[in-house]
Parts: structure tokens; sequence; C-alpha cells
């Protein structure tokens, strides 16, 4: 029986408690339906923790990948160094290969130091909700338009392992 039959089981029955009283059938139906959600509830756990389990294995994979393409980009240009070095000491502007051409191209950028003229600078501001002070006001009692506390109940599996 999937959780959505469970509940859906445990809601009937609900209703029928609600319009009588509870019979032997009623309460044994209530009771093969909370060891129903109890079995479901444990399978539930251990597909969470082979899940989360693939989630650290993936993590691993993804910091492994990064530092290789970190370590690729470095050596890109690495090897871009060298050859504009090599080129610029001979005084070669283009090389030419059956499928690719090295040549340089002009550009241009502006390098500041720590104090330019303000004539030349901009003033950025942002406004941010400040969340701990709204929450504790919220808590005091005071009213915050625009906002409102959320009361959640976020589920937690703790592993034998992680009683001790």
């Amino acid at each position: 029986m999937n959780l959505y039959n469970i509940k859906s089981e445990y809601i009937n029955i609900a209703m029928q408690l609600t319009d009588g009283e509870l019979t032997p059938e009623l309460e044994q139906a209530l009771e093969i339906t909370e060891q129903n959600l109890h079995d479901k509830a444990i399978n539930y756990g251990y597909v969470i923790k082979t899940l989360e389990s693939e989630v650290d294995i993936v993590d691993a994979e993804i910091k492994r990948l990064q530092e290789l393409k970190r370590s690729r980009l470095n050596a890109v240009e690495k090897l871009k160094t060298n050859i504009t070095e090599a080129m610029e000491l001979f005084g070669i502007n283009e090389v030419k290969a059956p499928t690719f051409k090295l040549s340089f191209r002009k550009s241009e950028s502006i390098e500041c130091d720590e104090f330019v003229d303000s004539n030349y600078c901009t003033v950025k501001t942002s406004i941010a909700p400040d969340k701990v002070a709204i929450k504790q006001a919220i808590k005091d009692g005071k009213e915050v338009i625009g906002a409102r506390l959320i009361v959640k109940n976020n589920l937690q599996i703790k592993w034998y392992r992680d009683w001790e």
C-alpha cells in the first residue's frame, strides 16, 4: 500500500469515527493503517538515507571534476602565456595551421588604483530586510508590514550512530 492510500484510508476511518463510535472493525482498521504507515515510514527512512549517501558521492565527484577543470584552465592559461611571450619575442603576429590560426587582437581595459578621482566614481547602495530583527519584532508581538513568521515542521532522521 502506498503512502497516498494509507493517508486516504486513515482519513476515511477518521470520518467514520466522527459519525459514530469506535467499533472493533474500525479499531482494527486503524491499527492496520498505523502499522502500514509505520512500516512505510521506515522504508522511506532507508530510501532517504540511500539518496543522501548518493548525494555525498555526487558532491565528491563534482569536487573532483571542478579540480580537474581548474587544472585544465590553468594549463590553458600557461600555454597561452608561453606562446604569447614567444611570438612577441620573435615579432610574429600570426601563425597559421591547417585547422586554426593563432593571432593577436588589440584590447583596452582600465586599471584603477585604490583611490580614483571621485568625479569618475559611482555610488552603489542596496537595501535588504533585516530578517533577524524582523523575526524578533514579530516574536515580541509587533506587527511588521510586509513580513510574516512562517513555522514549519522539518523532518529529521537520526540514525543510531548519530544518537551517541
